[in-house]
């Protein structure tokens, strides 16, 4: 019974993740999946700040342990010097007070060797969780780069997809009837190119008639007078008509064979 339940559960759970895939809309999930990885990109990079900033508190550490550690020894040096002087000079008290300090300098200065060299082996390891650490982010950052530049790609697929739907959805509807009370496309083209060609043979026969061509006669009339008026004007501005122009270019001369056609024939 558990374990059908169980199937029932994960059966109903499929369903449902792939209806709800089927109505989301494609937009909004790419917005979501580019949010979680930029998401993953700020945790990383934290992660990352703290680890290069654990190395940097390693180097800091280390070269403070380093002036202390030169500090000590040349403590210890001058202590040894001192009682060396005072042994010298006979001062067995100073001398003795010298070398219990010249002790306590060495014993400082190997706890700090020690420190030292712990944090040299520390400050490597960190260095190195810097630079992977590094190293995944510019990684990272790069995977991000490219899932932005495919966002635009696809959200620009995406809109063309939506624009040709839209327009086999147009030419569809073309060529159907949209009700019994309306006509199709093709019954009105043909209604109004029936239109159009009345009015073509009524223009026709208009053409044709004696008042169209008495029209024409006065509007011919008027070219011819209005021509006569812009020759006065030339002839008044000492313009040369173009009809007297093109008189004044030399003709070219005859060609040679109909030279010789026209002397052929007195001779004929």
């Amino acid at each position: 019974m558990i374990k059908l339940i169980r199937r029932m559960w994960s059966y109903l759970t499929a369903k449902a993740t792939s209806d709800f895939n089927a109505a989301a809309d494609p937009k909004v999930q790419l917005e979501q999946a580019i949010m979680e990885a930029q998401d993953q990109h700020r945790r990383l990079t934290e992660q990352a700040a703290n680890v290069i900033a654990n190395q940097k508190q390693t180097e800091m550490r280390l070269n403070r342990a380093m002036e202390e550690l030169e500090k000590v020894n040349s403590s210890a040096r001058q202590a040894v010097l001192m009682a060396d002087d005072a042994t010298k000079k006979g001062d067995a008290a100073k001398a003795a007070e010298f070398t219990r300090a010249a002790e306590a300098f060495a014993n400082r200065l190997i706890a700090t060797e020690k420190e030292v060299e712990g944090l040299k082996s520390m400050s490597l390891q960190t260095t190195q969780a810097a630079d992977a650490a590094k190293s995944a982010v510019a990684q990272n950052s790069g995977e991000l780069q490219k899932k932005l530049s495919e966002r635009q790609k696809l959200l620009s697929q995406l809109d063309q997809a939506k624009m040709q739907e839209q327009m086999n959805k147009a030419m569809a509807t073309l060529s159907e009837t949209v009700g019994q009370d309306v006509p199709t496309l093709n019954e009105v083209r043909d209604k109004i190119e029936a239109r159009y060609a009345k009015a073509l043979g009524q223009s026709e026969l208009q053409g044709a008639t004696v008042e169209t061509r008495m029209m024409q006669v006065e509007q011919a009339a008027m070219d011819t007078e209005a021509q006569a008026r812009l020759s006065q004007i030339r002839s008044q501005l000492g313009i040369e008509s173009p009809a007297t122009e093109a008189a004044s270019i030399p003709q070219p001369e005859p060609q040679a064979a109909t030279a010789e056609g026209e002397e052929a024939t007195p001779s004929a």
